[in-house]
């Protein structure tokens, strides 16, 4: 699998000298504003609304066109262009997705070429760029891991076969990085990352935007005390969450948690819970589509991942009023505020995040303090604060020559 990433990251650069040589001048932007070309698989729904609503309603943007699968609804500004049924059956999702792309690329002419994650929808939209004279963005919106010893923890399903750490694979995906006319990220800690590896890109912090009057405090009557909400899968380290849990209830004998998603290791998180006799404490809820109302019916929101980039399900948390406890890991700490409105955890010992649990279940006070801090910190990723972030980058852009 190493030979065969490498091969085709070279088919690839080779690719990119060709549309460098052969491919249009950038065109100059009018004042009509942008017209944007996205592509990225996504996992949710509020995950994608909140990455394009600030975006379509920025002024610069005067037309946005999404190609997708996912079932994203009728937004204003955004024509959404789906692969036919016969590409998929005939080449599977994501190359079928990536074709429509091309396509959309060089009939469409747009300004601005986008992809969600590097590989393979910011690849692919650096090398159209390229080809047609657009600018290029990349959204990192994995943080480093999606770089990082090749992308070997990443969910990408080419990149995560990755059976051991590539430099190769990495130095090369750095290069890629470095093609971008902009890489918006999710906080300054992936900046620091991208400029200690040499990366000179024009960086953009710009993360999801959130409808502050969906996800607000509720002051009613909780049912779960702990609520983690995300994919399952290895990356989030949900057995570390589990044992956590089970830390937890040796002083807190009483603990409830609910796990919000679905993912590969559903059985198997299953099986451990059972193991861990917390059958009775944790329930798994599967996929669900409104999010907020789990999040209203939980006390704390607790994350146990490797690595992230921010977590918009932590921001999402935290603007509904939850303290939050999370390992120190990617651009977390941009929103965390280590014993404010939550807890920074170094340890990757289960009890470490335990004690913290059962610190704000047993002090009212203390929760009250932090539930307080975590809505105000959170305020600052309200969508019309985004669109603003947006305005700044977008004209850049336009300037650009």
């Amino acid at each position: 699998m190493h030979f065969l990433i490498r091969l085709l990251l070279r088919v690839y650069w080779l690719a990119m000298l060709a549309a460098q040589q052969l491919g249009r001048p950038k065109k100059k932007v009018e004042n009509r504003g942008l017209h944007i070309l996205l592509t990225g698989h996504f996992n949710s729904l509020n995950w994608a609304l909140a990455h394009l609503r600030p975006l379509y309603r920025s002024p610069q943007c005067a037309r946005l066109t999404l190609v997708t699968t996912f079932p994203v609804p009728s937004l204003p500004k955004v024509e959404l262009i789906h692969p036919s049924r016969c590409l998929i059956r005939l080449f599977g999702h994501t190359p079928a997705r990536l074709i429509a792309f091309v396509n959309a690329a060089l009939l469409g002419r747009p300004d601005l070429i986008g992809g969600f994650h590097l590989q393979m929808n910011g690849m692919m939209a650096s090398l159209l760029a390229r080809m047609i004279g657009a600018r290029s963005v990349y959204f990192c919106v994995g943080g480093p891991a999606e770089i990082l010893n090749g992308g070997v923890l990443s969910e990408n399903r080419l990149f995560g076969k990755l059976k051991h750490p590539d430099q190769k694979v990495e130095n090369f995906l750095l290069r890629v990085v470095s093609t971008f006319d902009a890489v918006v990220v999710m906080g300054e800690r992936t900046i620091q990352f991208f400029r200690a590896k040499g990366v000179n890109a024009n960086f953009f912090i710009i993360s999801g935007g959130l409808d502050m009057e969906t996800f607000r405090p509720q002051s009613g009557k909780t049912e779960f005390d702990l609520i983690y909400v995300g994919r399952l899968v290895p990356i989030k380290c949900l057995e570390l969450f589990l044992k956590a849990i089970h830390a937890a209830k040796k002083m807190y004998p009483t603990i409830s948690a609910c796990v919000v998603g679905d993912g590969p290791l559903l059985q198997q998180l299953t099986e451990i819970s059972i193991g861990l006799g917390l059958q009775s404490n944790v329930k798994f809820m599967g996929y669900q589509s409104e999010v907020i109302s789990w999040l209203q019916r939980s006390k704390i929101f607790m994350l146990t991942s490797v690595t992230e980039g921010l977590s918009l399900a932590m921001m999402e948390a935290m603007m509904s009023g939850l303290p939050v406890i999370v390992p120190k890991v990617g651009d977390l700490d941009d929103l965390v505020n280590n014993g404010v409105n939550g807890y920074l955890v170094d340890s990757r010992e289960p009890e470490a995040f335990g004690k913290h649990i059962v610190e704000l279940l047993q002090n009212k006070n203390l929760y009250a303090s932090m539930s307080r801090q975590a809505h105000q910190a959170a305020l600052r990723f309200e969508i019309k604060n985004t669109t603003q972030r947006w305005n700044r980058a977008l004209r850049i852009l336009m300037e650009a020559t």
